[in-house]
């Protein structure tokens, strides 16, 4: 069993940055994979940035890359999404996800229901 809880949201005006910081508590596998979600309302499901716990690996969705930066604190609980030059099509709700889909995989590491523990997620709004 995996906890998860997100920190970091806000309001801030375009090309503004944030850190969102998810802590991971409980029970924890090596090779999990920790990723970062948003919904926006009237969208789907979408994620935006994942990292393999074990290998540290990182994957970026097309919209986020260059602005966007995800990390692990050096426990390997925490997990950041650094969110630079933030754009208004970012606002969303975001979400923290761990899970163990298969590696490698951009088209599985992105999909939703991969993964199952996921935190109550933190608004970011941009304007």
């Amino acid at each position: 069993h995996v906890q998860l809880v997100e920190s970091g949201g806000n309001s801030v005006q375009a090309g503004g940055s944030l850190r969102l910081s998810c802590a991971a508590s409980g029970h924890t596998y090596l090779n999990y994979c920790l990723a970062w979600f948003r919904l926006a309302s009237g969208k789907k499901r979408e994620g935006v940035a994942a990292i393999e716990v074990g290998g540290s690996q990182t994957y970026y969705a097309d919209s986020v890359k260059g602005r966007f930066t995800i990390s692990q604190g050096n426990d390997k609980n925490t997990v950041y999404l650094q969110m630079n030059n933030l754009k208004p099509e970012d606002t969303a709700m975001y979400y923290c996800a761990a899970g163990d889909p298969v590696p490698g995989i951009v088209a599985i590491i992105f999909r939703a229901d991969e993964y199952n523990y996921w935190g109550q997620g933190t608004q970011v709004t941009v304007s």
